[in-house]
Protein backbone atom coordinates (compact mmCIF):
# COMPACT_ATOMS: atom_id res chain seq x y z
CA UNK A 1 0.00 0.00 0.00
CA UNK A 2 1.51 3.15 -0.70
CA UNK A 3 1.31 6.74 1.36
CA UNK A 4 -1.15 8.64 -0.92
CA UNK A 5 -3.65 5.95 0.46
CA UNK A 6 -2.57 5.83 3.75
CA UNK A 7 -2.72 9.87 3.57
CA UNK A 8 -5.81 9.44 1.86
CA UNK A 9 -7.79 6.73 4.23
CA UNK A 10 -6.38 8.93 7.27
CA UNK A 11 -7.57 11.90 5.92
CA UNK A 12 -10.99 10.13 6.02
CA UNK A 13 -10.41 8.61 9.27
CA UNK A 14 -9.87 12.44 10.31
CA UNK A 15 -6.23 10.70 11.84
CA UNK A 16 -3.51 12.71 11.77
CA UNK A 17 0.58 10.79 11.58
CA UNK A 18 3.46 12.19 11.07
CA UNK A 19 5.76 11.11 7.94
CA UNK A 20 6.88 8.24 10.68
CA UNK A 21 4.10 6.69 11.01
CA UNK A 22 2.61 6.83 8.49
CA UNK A 23 5.47 4.90 6.81
CA UNK A 24 4.64 2.78 9.39
CA UNK A 25 1.32 2.13 8.73
CA UNK A 26 1.69 1.50 5.69
CA UNK A 27 4.03 -1.35 5.44
CA UNK A 28 1.35 -2.82 8.71
CA UNK A 29 -1.31 -2.34 6.50
CA UNK A 30 0.24 -3.94 3.61
CA UNK A 31 1.41 -7.07 6.03
CA UNK A 32 -2.15 -7.34 6.70
CA UNK A 33 -3.34 -7.33 2.72
CA UNK A 34 -0.55 -10.00 2.27
CA UNK A 35 -2.08 -11.56 4.63
CA UNK A 36 -5.65 -11.65 3.83
CA UNK A 37 -4.43 -12.58 -0.06
CA UNK A 38 -3.01 -15.56 2.02
CA UNK A 39 -6.25 -16.23 3.64
CA UNK A 40 -8.28 -16.66 0.71
CA UNK A 41 -5.92 -19.38 -0.35
CA UNK A 42 -7.07 -21.87 1.98
CA UNK A 43 -9.42 -24.69 0.72
CA UNK A 44 -12.44 -24.52 2.67
CA UNK A 45 -14.18 -26.66 0.74
CA UNK A 46 -16.92 -29.48 3.01
CA UNK A 47 -16.05 -32.61 3.13
CA UNK A 48 -18.07 -34.84 5.17
CA UNK A 49 -15.60 -37.60 5.80
CA UNK A 50 -12.60 -35.16 7.05
CA UNK A 51 -15.09 -32.51 8.49
CA UNK A 52 -17.44 -35.10 10.85
CA UNK A 53 -14.53 -37.51 11.67
CA UNK A 54 -15.29 -37.35 15.44
CA UNK A 55 -19.10 -38.00 14.94
CA UNK A 56 -20.14 -41.97 15.71
CA UNK A 57 -23.72 -42.03 14.63
CA UNK A 58 -23.38 -45.50 15.15
CA UNK A 59 -23.37 -45.49 19.07
CA UNK A 60 -27.15 -43.96 19.38
CA UNK A 61 -29.25 -45.24 21.38
CA UNK A 62 -32.74 -46.10 19.62
CA UNK A 63 -35.23 -43.41 19.08
CA UNK A 64 -38.08 -44.99 20.69
CA UNK A 65 -41.06 -43.38 22.72
CA UNK A 66 -42.13 -43.26 26.00
CA UNK A 67 -45.14 -42.18 28.32
CA UNK A 68 -44.90 -39.03 29.42
CA UNK A 69 -45.89 -37.54 32.71
CA UNK A 70 -49.75 -37.17 33.49
CA UNK A 71 -50.40 -32.91 32.56
CA UNK A 72 -52.19 -33.05 36.27
CA UNK A 73 -49.25 -34.38 37.91
CA UNK A 74 -46.67 -32.05 36.45
CA UNK A 75 -49.40 -28.95 37.30
CA UNK A 76 -49.94 -29.64 40.52
CA UNK A 77 -47.59 -27.30 42.09
CA UNK A 78 -48.45 -24.88 39.19
CA UNK A 79 -50.32 -21.41 40.47
CA UNK A 80 -52.03 -21.05 37.22
CA UNK A 81 -54.57 -24.06 36.48
CA UNK A 82 -54.70 -23.64 32.65
CA UNK A 83 -52.30 -26.12 31.54
CA UNK A 84 -49.12 -23.74 31.25
CA UNK A 85 -46.33 -22.57 33.92
CA UNK A 86 -46.32 -18.57 34.45
CA UNK A 87 -43.04 -17.72 34.86
CA UNK A 88 -41.75 -14.12 35.67
CA UNK A 89 -41.50 -11.32 33.19
CA UNK A 90 -38.25 -10.91 31.61
CA UNK A 91 -38.29 -8.38 28.49
CA UNK A 92 -40.18 -5.29 28.98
Amino acid sequence: MDLDMVKYLAELGKLEFSDDELEKTANEMTDIIDLMDTVKEIDITYDALKDNHNAYLNDLREDASAPSMETAKVLQNAVNSDNCFVVPKVVE
